[in-house]
């Protein structure tokens, strides 16, 4: 099984630009989101608890995979995944008409957001080469989150020793290409 650092140096060679990356803030959790809401409907109450939604199941996957992989991770993208849910499932509760005008609307809008991230890291996203980047794109985003905010440094380090540093890519607008 690959490692927290080789899934996330994997998902870092994709994104080096820090345009690309700031995108990715906004982009990946609105797809998450999205994607926790679409998945939201149908709900069966089990025992009363909590209504049992392909959503549920797909975070418990999700959470199981973070949690394999690191615990502090894990327990992080849990309690984001457990917040998205129930937005999610208030959501789900609504007309069909507002579920899935956010769902889709979310859904569409992370996407182009991601998209011009790509643009200018002028590079494909990494789910192309490898379907994985799509459950470790939120992981690489709660990371980043976690490295700006100066936490988990031997896991940047780790990362960027595989990658390379963040840096501007310079044939792309915004930056003067190089002589």
């Amino acid at each position: 099984m690959k490692t927290l650092i080789d899934h996330l140096s994997q998902y870092a060679d994709y994104h080096r630009d820090p345009r690309n990356i700031q995108t990715h803030f906004v982009g990946v959790p609105m797809i998450m989101l999205a994607v926790t809401v679409l998945l939201s409907r149908p709900a069966w109450m089990a025992g009363g608890l909590l209504p049992l939604s392909p959503a549920l199941v797909a975070a418990l996957a999700a959470s199981l995979f973070y949690f394999r992989l690191d615990a502090r991770y894990g327990l992080a993208m849990a309690a984001v995944l457990a917040a998205m849910l129930a937005v999610g499932q208030w959501l789900a509760a609504q007309s069909t008409l507002l579920w899935l005008g956010a769902g889709v609307g979310l859904f569409v809008v992370g996407w182009v957001i991601q998209f011009v991230g790509h643009y200018y890291e002028g590079r494909k996203p990494a789910f192309v080469d490898d379907l994985v980047g799509l459950i470790v794109g939120p992981l690489f985003v709660a990371a980043e989150i976690g490295f700006a905010l100066g936490l988990r440094r031997e896991v940047q380090a780790a990362v960027d020793a595989r990658s390379g540093p963040v840096r501007l890519n310079a044939q792309r607008p915004g930056r003067p290409a190089r002589a």
